[in-house]
């Protein structure tokens, strides 16, 4: 393949990598003609459309596109529309398709979970106590019923709620009472799951719904029936399914690639097959096959979110995020690499093609040209696996040279929010106390998210690391997810040593307990595992009775992708101040972005902002924090007092 060189060099183009094993691998694929993201922004000058960016084009009938500069009278829509009304449309359309890739993934994982119930497929129920929850949840009785019976209720019930039309859907009633008094004084709770997603793409049709404030108020409720209701499921069912993630060991970054292994990489986002492949991967019959064609053994690595799901629940290493698919494969070193859905680039088996390497699809819903397809269902998923893990072990002896970087750092991630009210109070008096605690006497000045993909447009892992230093430096614990964990994971966030970098009050508190200041909870999908901790932080008292209370703030520094949108609305209807990094694809229309920025505090208790620089973005968190703190009473740090035997009398 040949290659056009470019008079600026790949370390200095390299903008979206901020480590330097990627850059190596970057500079040596360039020379051997190897085209990545890198090459094609460096070609193609390609820059974002302003309108677009901003919200403020419509396409959604062949009169357009039109372009609106809000201000001016005479730009608006061919039909009448103004740039508030295409913004909104715009906003709601990014919010359903973000909304319905979860609840796509959930949908999937509900058939799966149902069949393991009914024994038609390899998997079990392994963790019964969040079954039985998840039971009482759905309102399905389990006194003196049988864990199969109960499994099979559990998925019936799940699979229901997607085709549910009306009454609400059964996770939301797991919010605190006064945030569902919010949502149902507002008219946001969601009827169902894949109703709202629906209804978005109606009311978006031109000439259906035309006031921005109505078009919200339905981007609202499908981006709730997205975090409470189909993220939430896919969590909970996985969790049941495959085992609920505990603190794991395991290590990040391109350096965890063997040069003496079948490397087979899982990317994408849903765990059907991974899970199979992860067991496959070690059986003894696979091992044998592989050192009969001279290799070691079979090393199992993930990119992006499914790598995230392998990773919380079986340590199995993290090579990448979605910025660094195609430079994974630039090492030469992957045998095969499989692909499900969400976030994969269709250059992928272009790469590949300049290596031994092979791409699988396995979606009947994401196939690539150039890819082989290999469908998977849960049924199939074992025997999948092993046909799969052959086949990187038929093209093992083909590999030729490699160029594997020796970048790769330690982590500790699986913190689900079941593990962190263990780790705080232990087996016998679990419990969100000590955490609230913390938080009332200021040594946790607060709870900061920070989520979501990576970047090609910034200095990506960069944006990500300085956010989080700034966090915890400022005694503020922080959870992340997806892409944005990953990130934390290669900077070295993601260990207990790591509280060294936290205030004194963190750090104190991460070294009593043995806990990083930076909790990794899993993949995109799992942010409803965050929703689910802030809502046990209120259960446990102290902190006010709604989740605009708590002093938190989150944000997605390098988001990117339509779930982004879905994920962060989300958070904000539930009461959470939101930042998103470089750019929000509403700024094209002030009068809507200022309702969004400004108004929706007052509906919901929470609110949207945007912000570029990451010192800046963390500060604005941290003022949102301390906001939240002075409303409680909180704001100033209590001194640690011993108390003695008679001063512990006259508290009796």
């Amino acid at each position: 393949m040949g290659s056009r060189r470019s008079p600026i060099g790949v370390a200095q183009r390299c903008m979206g990598i901020d480590c330097e094993g990627s850059t190596c691998v970057a500079e040596q694929a360039e020379k051997q003609g190897v085209v990545t993201y890198i090459q094609r922004m460096n070609r193609r000058a390609i820059e974002p459309c302003l309108f677009g960016q901003g919200g403020t084009c419509c396409r959604t009938c062949s009169f357009g596109p039109c372009m609106m500069i809000e201000g001016v009278p005479e730009s608006i829509g061919l039909c009448g529309a103004t740039p508030a009304t295409v913004a909104a449309r715009n906003f709601a359309r990014m919010v359903a398709g973000g909304a319905s890739a979860h609840m796509d993934h959930a949908l999937e994982t509900a058939l799966a979970f149902l069949a393991a119930a009914r024994g038609e497929s390899d998997y079990k129920i392994k963790d019964e106590k969040k079954l039985r929850v998840l039971a009482e949840v759905f309102e399905i009785k389990t006194e003196g019923r049988s864990t199969k019976d109960i499994a099979i209720d559990v998925g019936e019930k799940a699979l229901a709620e997607f085709g549910r039309q009306e009454g609400g859907i059964y996770c939301i009633k797991r919010a605190p009472e006064k945030r569902q008094e919010v949502w149902k004084k507002n008219g946001v709770t969601p009827r169902g799951i894949q109703r709202e997603v629906v209804e978005i793409m109606h009311r978006t049709h031109m000439g259906t719904d035309q006031d921005y404030r109505n078009l919200i108020l339905q981007a609202t409720r499908c981006a709730l029936a997205d975090g409470w209701g189909g993220s939430m499921i896919s969590t909970e069912l996985q969790d049941i399914m495959f085992g609920t993630p505990v603190p794991i060991r395991a290590v990040v970054n391109l350096g965890v690639l063997s040069e003496d292994e079948i490397n087979v990489v899982v990317h994408g986002h849903e765990p059907i097959l991974s899970e199979a492949m992860a067991l496959v991967s070690q059986e003894p019959e696979m091992i044998e096959a592989a050192k009969k064609v001279g290799a070691k053994g079979i090393n199992l690595v993930g990119v992006c979110c499914t790598g995230n799901e392998v990773l919380m629940r079986h340590g199995i290493p993290v090579a990448g995020s979605f910025i660094q698919q195609e430079i994974v494969l630039a090492t030469g070193a992957v045998e095969i690499m499989v692909v499900d859905v969400q976030c994969i680039m269709q250059s992928l088996p272009t790469v590949a093609e300049c290596f031994h390497t092979e791409v699988i699809t396995t979606s009947d819903r994401a196939k690539i040209p150039g890819a082989e397809h290999i469908e998977v269902h849960h049924h199939n998923a074992v025997g999948t696996a092993r046909q799969i893990i052959q086949r990187a072990i038929d093209k093992f002896p083909q590999r030729g040279e490699t160029n594997i970087p020796q970048n790769k750092m330690d982590i500790v991630a699986g913190f689900s929010h079941e593990t962190i009210n263990h780790m705080l109070g232990g087996a016998f008096r679990a419990s969100y106390r000590p955490l609230n605690d913390n938080i009332i006497n200021g040594r946790i000045r607060g709870i900061g998210a920070v989520v979501g993909c990576d970047s090609m447009r910034v200095r990506s892992g960069h944006v990500h690391t300085t956010v989080v230093k700034e966090l915890i430096a400022n005694n503020v614990l922080v959870l992340v997810t997806g892409c944005a964990a990953t990130a934390c994971g290669r900077a070295g966030l993601l260990t207990p040593e790591a509280a060294e970098l936290a205030g004194p009050g963190l750090r104190e508190v991460c070294e009593t307990v043995g806990l990083p200041p930076v909790l990794h909870m899993g993949s995109c999908v799992d942010n409803s595992r965050i929703l689910m901790a802030a809502t046990a932080i209120v259960r446990e008292g102290g902190l006010g009775d709604d989740l605009c209370q708590v002093p938190a703030a989150g944000c997605a520094p390098e988001w990117m992708s339509e779930k982004a949108v879905s994920i962060g609305h989300y958070f904000v209807a539930s009461g959470v101040f939101v930042v998103f990094g470089r750019t929000f694809p509403t700024t094209g229309s002030k009068i809507l972005t200022d309702f969004l920025f400004k108004e929706f505090e007052d509906l919901y208790g929470g609110m949207w902002a945007v912000e570029s620089d990451p010192v800046k973005m963390a500060q604005l968190m941290i003022q949102r924090i301390e906001k939240g703190r002075a409303a409680l009473g909180i704001q100033e740090t209590q001194e640690r007092v011993l108390y003695d035997m008679e001063m512990r009398r006259d508290l009796e």
